[in-house]
């Protein structure tokens, strides 16, 4: 077995955001980051199942406890947890799991703690399929990350109102 990385940063996203060839730069899982495509965009625009739901203040926090309360009941270091309208940012360190299982673990907790108070979740996809993981592997990485994560997001303005 390799070396476990320090943390990993995870990033997913609301259902219906940040589509393949959204303005913000998208990513492709052969090529990495793209130049924005608005053709593309519009084409999977054109062809989501479900209305895009953003995520409120309320559901922002209860996203940001259930993600604290599964970090400590797995015991694992949650540095930061930072839910946005349309995407959440988490930075954990975990001990022998790949960043795809913890991410896996994170957004289906989340899912059913918005789907158990808001009815309004039930029965459609909350969440992007799949999302984003890096394995962070420095203490000035990590402290780059939490910093990214948990403040420059309020500066960026990539949340959807």
């Amino acid at each position: 077995m390799h070396d476990q990385p320090l943390a990993y940063f995870i990033t997913f996203t609301v259902y219906g955001t940040f589509l393949q060839g959204d303005w913000r730069l998208w990513r492709s899982r052969r090529k990495g980051s793209q130049p924005p495509q608005p053709s593309l965009e519009q084409w999977h625009r054109d062809r989501l199942k479900h209305d895009i739901i953003l995520l409120g203040k309320q559901q922002r926090s209860a996203v940001e406890n259930e993600i604290a309360r599964h970090c400590d009941f797995r015991k694992w270091k949650l540095w930061t947890a930072n839910a946005r309208s349309n995407h959440v940012h988490v930075v954990v360190s975990v001990s022998e799991q790949a960043g795809d299982k913890v991410r896996d673990q994170i957004k289906a907790n989340c899912t059913r703690v918005l789907r158990q108070a808001w009815p309004v979740f039930q029965d459609r996809p909350v969440w992007t399929v799949g999302g984003d993981w890096q394995c962070i592997n420095s203490e000035n990485e990590l402290e780059q990350v939490i910093l990214y994560a948990s403040e420059a997001q309020d500066r960026k303005a990539r949340d959807i109102q």
